[in-house]
């Protein structure tokens, strides 16, 4: 069996690394773990040093964000294959053997995650990543068993195998190399969607992403940012329009961010009403970030254009009409209502 890294992105997480890290290790074992600091300032190296000294650590020495913190630690990573593993989630005995078995029956796989339970409540899918990610025509992420807050409860009816659009960041197995070919992950995005932005590339370049719910881990989530954070909104709705600009065609680009921008406009609102002016501003604010920095984006997108930009619909994971439009109109809430 090929030796799969776990990579473990840490910042001021003491008492995270202090709760999840010795099942990580107990359950990884034969692969190695890393834990990469994004230079915290608590004691979080005298933790694993003194407790794990059969953990490899990586020091950054600045916050480079999830994308920069992974891409350096990457960098320096020979194994073949790596887990982006959250330091708030808790594994399961044997949870990287159907991750290995799958990279070895499907060699056309760049990416795959496990099914996504919540570690608060573990009768549930996890908001991050469930059981897979897919994305709709307007460019909204959703989940195989979370539509926008909508949490089903794990009955065992996503449990085949199947290919998605997008991974979890919270649990993303990726070929090595192929990471590094392609650039790793956006530094631009800093945070959130990033990972979605590299599946967009890999399936770009050829290759699939699937769910394979044969592990199953528990993610804590909201860690690092609560759900109900104004930044969380500000990095979702910023970084969803740039990577919609860097990955689609220009004319389906265009169209889709004047229609979002009209959209965007009304979540806002929604937020207004709902008593959370502080959302209201982050999605403003998410905009004039997004306009600001265009032509990095534009320089992004070129610096992948060796592939080519297809619409959504010639890939996998799309659904072919809007989801929004499902949830708030048709009262859907389930992914089997979707396909």
């Amino acid at each position: 069996m090929d030796k799969i890294a776990v990579v473990i992105l840490n910042w001021n997480g003491r008492a995270l690394l202090e709760r999840y890290l010795p099942g990580v290790v107990a359950h990884s074992d034969p692969h190695p773990v890393y834990v990469v600091d994004n230079n915290s300032s608590d004691d979080s190296n005298e933790y694993v040093v003194s407790n794990f000294p059969q953990v490899q650590w990586i020091q950054t020495g600045e916050n480079l964000g999830y994308a920069g913190g992974y891409n350096k630690a990457l960098a320096s990573i020979h194994e073949p294959y790596a887990v982006l593993l959250n330091s708030d989630v808790r594994t399961t005995p044997g949870w990287l053997n159907p991750i290995a078995d799958h990279f070895t029956m499907h060699p056309n796989c760049a990416a795959v995650q496990p099914k996504i339970l919540w570690d608060r409540k573990p009768d549930c899918f996890e908001y991050a990543g469930a059981s897979g990610g897919f994305i709709d025509v307007l460019g909204y992420p959703f989940c195989r068993g979370r539509i926008l807050h909508h949490i089903e409860s794990d009955i065992g009816q996503y449990n085949e195998p199947r290919k998605i659009f997008w991974a979890t960041g919270a649990c993303l197995a990726l070929k090595t190399s192929l990471f590094k070919e392609l650039g790793g992950l956006d530094p631009m995005l800093f945070a959130h969607m990033e990972e979605i932005d590299l599946c967009w590339r890999m399936q770009r370049a050829g290759y699939d992403i699937w769910a394979q719910p044969e592990s199953t881990v528990f993610h804590l989530g909201g860690a690092t940012l609560q759900m109900d954070s104004p930044k969380k909104t500000f990095l979702n709705f910023r970084n969803n329009l740039s990577i919609l600009v860097k990955n689609l065609p220009h004319h389906q680009a265009v169209l889709l961010v004047f229609v979002r921008l009209i959209l965007d406009g009304v979540a806002g609102f929604k937020f207004l009403f709902e008593g959370k002016p502080k959302h209201t501003l982050a999605i403003i604010k998410a905009h004039f970030a997004f306009y600001g920095r265009f032509s990095k984006i534009q320089r992004a997108r070129a610096a992948t254009a060796k592939h080519p930009f297809k619409k959504l619909s010639d890939l996998t994971g799309t659904y072919s009409g809007s989801m929004v439009w499902q949830v708030y109109a048709k009262g859907k809430s389930k992914f089997s209502e979707f396909y």
